[in-house]
């Protein structure tokens, strides 16, 4: 499509058509000659309509445009241009491209006041378009998120609307301040316990049991008694008021939270069961790997931190990637760990018995790590691991650039859902002021309030705004996906 000429957009008179075959139309200042019969290929679109009207009738006229000019026959459109130029091209080429730049649900509606079916549209316009209506759908959701967090469900009984109050308080910290407090004791608590329990491995601050096994400090285990009591409280009271609660105990972060504080109970029972029980190895193994458990709870942290979910999404994101990176790898490793165990068969003190024993030393050389308890001796053996080098290098590095990307775009992306929303609401509380004013116009007050809070949050209007909820929806607190703005 690109290589053909772009169309003439005006002077279209050529021996095959004539003045009565041509109309002039006007789109936001913008003049443009097209001809009827190119125009007829789509009958059913607006322009076919205008150079096929069987009367002048101003009434009729003027339901197909805004405004008519007899004396030059001219159409006029309060239209963007820039949208109908993109349009215009499907009485060429059979298919429209959207230019860089224009919002895709502002486009869309132009197509349909211009009566083009969105068919016509091309797949990488589909794709750009569908990408915005997601965004717009998250946008909406959001926003009803937190218009349901201000505004309670008069229809709820009060055990309900306590299971919701505190459902808040446990889990949307933006929700009030009380949340945002307890959200940041939970962070310091989990802080607290990952500090204590790494200094509880330490052996100057651990004590010797009547056995004399070195055990972790009292004061060590009476702060990490507290940590799981706040713990396993913080997770029975989610969990107790959760709308969902299997989808609670199934969601990934929940599952952490339980893997967390799970260790210290069983560790509790098998300690309390008596010393006959505590003395079998496979026990003793089963209490040490339980305590190794306790590192689930640095996890916790990703419940408190938008760079961690981002970082998790981009990672879910990139299966595909990592996928090759791995595959790259694993090729790398059995081909040169296969040569170097060849190369170096020659030596008499060979390092490498085998080639699975080769498989270590191929990923610590392909990792850059190189820990140099294994190294070939030979010269083939050295520019053998001097490839495998440069090849691990490429093969880490090719992959890398998409999982970068891929966490850009979501956090680039969340920041973006976070402003529109934040602007909705502002805009929303600003009509609320608006109508107040309205009722009561001999109020001094009410308008000096009114102007002060629309100039500052005009001002703070940024291009990204987005609003979904316009009209009566405002006041009704229900968010709609209305039009864009630009982006």
């Amino acid at each position: 499509m690109w290589t053909l000429p772009k169309p003439r957009y005006a002077n279209c008179k050529t021996s095959e058509a004539s003045e009565d075959t041509e109309i002039a139309v006007n789109i936001g200042g913008v003049r443009v000659v097209l001809c009827g019969e190119l125009l007829n290929r789509y009958p059913e679109s607006r322009l076919a309509e205008l150079v096929n009207l069987s009367t002048q009738s101003f009434d009729v006229i003027s339901g197909l445009c805004d405004d008519y000019d007899p004396s030059k026959k001219e159409f006029y459109f309060d239209r963007d241009p820039d949208s109908f130029k993109c349009i215009i091209e499907v009485y060429y080429f059979d298919e429209i491209h959207m230019k860089r730049g224009i919002c895709p649900i502002c486009f869309i509606k132009e197509m349909e006041f211009w009566k083009i079916d969105l068919n016509y549209l091309d797949e990488c316009c589909k794709y750009s378009l569908s990408e915005k209506e997601e965004e717009l759908a998250e946008i909406a959701d959001k926003v009803k998120l937190i218009l349901d967090d201000l505004e309670g469900d008069p229809a709820l009984s009060r055990s309900q609307r306590y299971q919701k109050f505190l459902w808040k308080l446990m889990e949307k910290p933006e929700s009030s301040y009380p949340a945002r407090v307890i959200a940041i004791v939970s962070f310091l608590f989990i802080l607290v316990s990952s500090v204590v329990m790494c200094l509880g491995t330490i052996p100057d601050l651990q004590v010797e049991d009547v056995e004399g096994n070195l055990v972790e400090h009292p004061t060590v285990d009476a702060i990490e008694t507290v940590c799981i009591g706040w713990f396993t409280v913080e997770y029975v009271l989610r969990f107790i008021s959760s709308p969902n609660k299997v989808r609670f105990a199934l969601a990934f972060m929940n599952v952490v939270d339980f893997l967390a504080i799970m260790p210290f109970y069983v560790v509790l029972i098998l300690t309390y069961l008596g010393t006959a029980m505590m003395e079998l190895a496979n026990v003793q193994q089963a209490v040490q790997a339980l305590r190794i458990m306790r590192i689930a709870r640095i996890f916790k942290l990703a419940r408190h931190s938008s760079g961690l979910q981002t970082l998790t999404y981009a990672l879910k994101r990139s299966f595909k990637e990592l996928g090759l990176l791995l595959m790259y790898m694993g090729i790398g490793i059995f081909v040169f760990s296969a040569l170097a165990y060849t190369m170096e068969q020659s030596h008499p003190e060979t390092l490498f018995k085998s080639i699975p024993q080769s498989f270590w030393w191929a990923i610590i050389t392909m990792t850059t790590v190189g820990y140099g308890d294994i190294y070939p001796k030979t010269t083939l053996g050295r520019c053998n691991a001097a490839i495998s080098f440069l090849c691990g290098v490429i093969a880490i590095a090719l992959p890398i650039h998409p999982i970068i990307n891929n966490f850009v775009i979501y956090y680039n992306k969340q920041k973006v859902l976070e402003t529109a929303a934040k602007h909705e609401l502002e805009l929303m509380e600003l009509q609320s002021l608006e109508v107040a004013v309205r009722k009561s116009p001999t109020s001094d007050a009410a308008a000096e309030e009114w102007g002060s809070r629309g100039s500052s949050i005009r001002a703070s209007r940024s291009d990204t705004h987005i609003p979904l909820l316009t009209g009566t929806n405002r006041t009704q607190k229900e968010p709609v996906k209305e039009h864009c703005a630009t982006y």
